[in-house]
């Protein structure tokens, strides 16, 4: 079975494995040259996303920023505790919750 999804300007299209396998070129035609994105379900679980190569490698490079990020952030909070951390947390939730309420009762 072929499910397709349009996302924006692409489509996805879901599918499952054997249909996969039966229309491979196909697909990776729809991929290269229109570039959508194909679903790979088995057992229907996706298991798989078949990507342009582009596409792929945008990926690649905001997941190595991402990790990047993450670092600096663990750095820079490896002093906290996590009790205070999450108490620093609580207390900025809860004057984010007072300052919208107010604003709220003001309009």
């Amino acid at each position: 079975m072929i499910i397709m999804v349009n996302e924006g300007d692409a489509m996805i299209t879901e599918t499952n494995a054997v249909n996969f396998r039966q229309n491979l070129g196909e697909m990776l035609n729809q991929v290269q040259y229109r570039h959508d994105s194909v679903m790979i379900n088995k057992d229907g679980k996706p298991v798989a996303v078949l990507i342009d190569a582009r596409l792929f490698e945008r990926i690649r490079r905001m997941q190595g920023r991402f990790d990047a990020l993450c670092q600096r952030i663990e750095a820079g909070f490896s002093q906290v505790t996590e009790y205070t951390g999450i108490a620093e947390i609580e207390a900025a939730v809860a004057q984010e919750r007072r300052e919208s309420s107010i604003s709220a009762e003001d309009h």
